[in-house]
């Protein structure tokens, strides 16, 4: 889009005043100020929420930013948005965030104008939850895929803050909504589920480790497992993960012997045994490195 005549035409429209099937909620001064100080609620709460569909028009611009946190995401047509660090166009199933007090301009393409769910937030949390799901996604605008069932809890929210602002539906409203940011921060795990997904590499990987938790397997063996050189799937598994293949498997390993501490009476030696360690000495220290006690004594504590 070429900003400078869409922009010329906007200094004539501006924003049509409704869009047909809209929807929003703006919380009242006072319920905010409730939210600010009531525990949990003021971790993070909603000052505006909304639906736009097929916006046409839809325009705007603080130079100063506002006191909020932004979130708009787009189902169908098309946006923009101005940042300080530059210009970005907005396409469906992508979610733009801009951080409270960011000077900012956005609107709805003049000839394909978006469709898109929005909404205002604060809270003691606001901003951790906004470098999460800047960090995620590495800029202010990503792609995220469209789930139904991502919608419906956008969807509840919006019924529970319209059917009044008690305390009950503000605090269902808050937690329900740090839930709708996770879904969109771990997209894929919210999508692996509700639906079945392809696995990748590391996946694939994985179940071989959890089918081969009693036997010693090399990182060799590991690579060989999904096909990949050493290196490569070595990379690939700690971008992924945060550990390397060996210290997963092992944590894998020490899950399961958890499981056998708590819920069987076999001897020490015997579930090192279960879980390839021939050498129980080994599994002691590594069991105790990972769960900080000694199996003997997390033992003891479970039960």
């Amino acid at each position: 889009m070429d900003y400078s005549i869409f922009m010329g035409n906007m200094q004539a429209i501006r924003k049509r005043e409704g869009f047909e099937g809209q929807r929003a909620i703006v919380l009242p001064k006072k319920i905010l100020e409730m939210c600010g100080y009531t525990l949990p609620i003021n971790s993070l709460y909603l000052t505006d929420i909304g639906f736009y569909p097929r916006a046409q028009f839809h325009y705007r611009e603080r130079p100063s930013g506002i006191s909020a946190h932004i979130l708009i995401y787009c189902l169908e047509g098309k946006g923009w948005v101005e940042l300080p660090s530059g210009n970005v166009n907005i396409n469906p199933n992508e979610v733009l965030i801009i951080p409270a007090e960011m000077p900012h301009k956005y609107g709805a393409d003049d000839k394909n104008p978006w469709t898109i769910y929005w909404a205002h937030f604060k809270g003691l949390q606001s901003a951790y939850f906004v470098s999460l799901l800047t960090k995620q996604f590495k800029s202010f605008v990503n792609d995220n895929i469209f789930l139904e069932e991502r919608i419906k809890i956008f969807d509840m929210i919006y019924r529970s803050l319209e059917s009044g602002y008690s305390l009950d539906n503000l605090f269902f409203a808050s937690t329900s909504f740090q839930y709708f940011l996770t879904t969109l921060t771990f997209s894929d795990k919210f999508a692996s589920a509700q639906h079945a997904v392809e696995k990748d590499v590391v996946d694939l990987s994985i179940e071989y480790m959890q089918d081969h938790l009693d036997t010693p397997i090399k990182l060799e063996a590991l690579a060989a497992s999904v096909n990949l050189s050493l290196s490569h799937y070595s990379n690939i598994f700690k971008r992924k993960t945060g550990y390397s293949p060996i210290i997963y498997f092992n944590h894998l390993k020490i899950q399961h012997a958890c499981q056998y501490l708590q819920f069987t009476s076999l001897r020490i030696n015997e579930i090192s045994s279960k879980l390839g360690i021939e050498d129980p000495y080994y599994f002691s220290r590594l069991f105790t490195k990972v769960m900080g006690l000694s199996p003997v004594e997390y033992r003891h504590k479970k039960r």
